[in-house]
């Protein structure tokens, strides 16, 4: 078979807060917003995320220092989403420096911060990881290795 090529653009998470998920992805995790806008009423995001046409949407494209476009949120405004079924289906998994104080922000933020864990790459390197679920329970894993 010959596969095409293929590049990562970005992750997308459904969001019912714009301003309330920027408090972990902007101000806690550190991305930084490279734009937003309100979707136009025939958005292609109504179709494949299974959303009312009714429901007004907004969107955000967040980068970080060294990748550009890498995450978006879709806000559906007003909206009461429900829980994310179990087991979750989905997850973005970052490196962060400051794995501390990003866990001690999202406790003091309200946010649900699971218990650290032992993370072993396949390469024999050890480090720590938490997972993390936002506002409207998207799961966040973060990690850090340290150097050796």
């Amino acid at each position: 078979m010959n596969h095409p090529n293929v590049r990562f653009q970005r992750a997308n998470f459904v969001v019912s807060d714009l301003e309330r998920s920027l408090i972990l992805y902007r101000d806690i995790l550190g991305m930084h917003v490279e734009f937003t806008k309100d979707s136009p009423h025939d958005s292609y995001s109504y179709e494949v995320f299974g959303i009312d046409n009714s429901a007004p949407l907004g969107f955000a494209v967040l980068g970080t220092a060294s990748q550009p476009r890498v995450m978006a949120l879709t806000e559906i405004r007003d909206a009461n989403l429900p829980a994310p079924s179990l087991p979750r289906r989905a997850a973005i998994v970052l490196h962060v420096d400051n794995i501390d104080s990003v866990v001690q922000a999202c406790q003091d933020a309200g946010l649900h911060v699971y218990r650290e864990d032992l993370l072993e790459t396949n390469d024999g390197r050890t480090g720590r990881e938490f997972g993390i679920l936002d506002f409207d329970g998207n799961l966040v894993v973060i990690y850090h290795i340290a150097s050796a």
